[in-house]
């Protein structure tokens, strides 16, 4: 993990909460939100920031339960994070940015675009679903026993997790170690804070039984929106994920080929080369 120091952080209180923020950057060009997956923090784009930062400056930061915010054990809701995110673009006086999102971070970001298009250049996606589909709830609720189960449940989904997200390309280019070191990693993480991401995968059933209701609003979006799918991805298919371009007006479908789920991290310079070009351009023309 890189030894690196954010130009500015901090935190700020937010519907009742701490919210933490890291900005990378001079703050004279053009920022992109990296909105981090169900498990992860700021500091797991450390790693990823030199693929950005020699074009882009960089703006990072934690949902509840989450890396340095606040982790209170009561509900939360997706529009109510994507709320978050406007009140530290206001704090910072950044008028719209680019913005990203991997898997969990995806619901949050469509949330900020149906409600907040107007703060938005662009519009990344990967790893996400904007339709009703019955194994991804089987999913959901599979992972809920898991969060829910005690120690040994929990242990034994960091095993499930992985073999879950990563392509057969991927993961043989792991040793067993690293895999290990991996899953333990995050079990230190969440051990005894389970309730963490309990709350935050809830927060997707209102999103999803609010889905009908809020079509029109999706459809609405203007912001030219980029989605990078993964052909392995196991997650979310790239069939479901293709789904979103019948509904986002303005969408150009990429289909990652040899790559599963995190396609960030699996073709992390193809990834970030991508968006840097889209980011330039605020067209789906690149």
């Amino acid at each position: 993990m890189p030894d690196l120091t954010p130009d500015r952080t901090g935190e700020l209180p937010l519907g009742g909460r701490m919210i933490h923020w890291e900005l990378f950057g001079r703050g004279d060009r053009e920022v992109v939100c990296l909105l981090n997956g169900l498990a992860m923090s700021t500091r797991s784009w450390y790693g990823l920031l030199p693929l950005l930062a020699d074009e882009l400056d960089v703006l990072l930061w934690d949902y509840p339960g989450q890396g340095e915010s606040s982790s209170e054990d009561i509900p939360v809701l997706l529009p109510e994070i994507a709320g978050y995110l406007e009140g530290i673009l206001d704090h910072l006086g950044l008028p719209r940015i680019h913005l990203m999102g991997i898997s969990y971070g995806g619901f949050v970001a469509l949330e900020f675009a149906r409600l907040l298009q107007h703060r938005l250049h662009t519009l990344t996606l990967s790893g996400i679903l904007l339709s009703h589909e019955r194994l991804f709830e089987m999913y959901e609720d599979l992972s809920l026993r898991f969060y829910r189960g005690g120690e040994a449940a929990f242990d034994l989904y960091t095993h499930y997790m992985y073999e879950k997200i990563f392509s057969e390309t991927f993961v043989r280019t792991l040793t067993p170690e690293q895999l290990d070191v991996m899953r333990q990693r995050f079990f230190d993480r969440y051990a005894g804070q389970t309730h963490c991401l309990i709350r935050l995968t809830e927060a997707q059933d209102p999103f999803f039984s609010s889905l009908d209701d809020n079509l029109p609003g999706y459809r609405a979006i203007q912001t030219p929106t980029l989605i990078l799918a993964g052909d392995q991805d196991r997650a979310i298919p790239p069939w479901v994920q293709r789904k979103l371009a019948g509904i986002l007006p303005h969408t150009r479908f990429e289909l990652v080929p040899d790559c599963g789920h995190v396609v960030y991290l699996e073709r992390a310079v193809e990834f970030f080369g991508m968006l840097k070009r889209f980011a330039a351009r605020k067209s789906l023309d690149f």
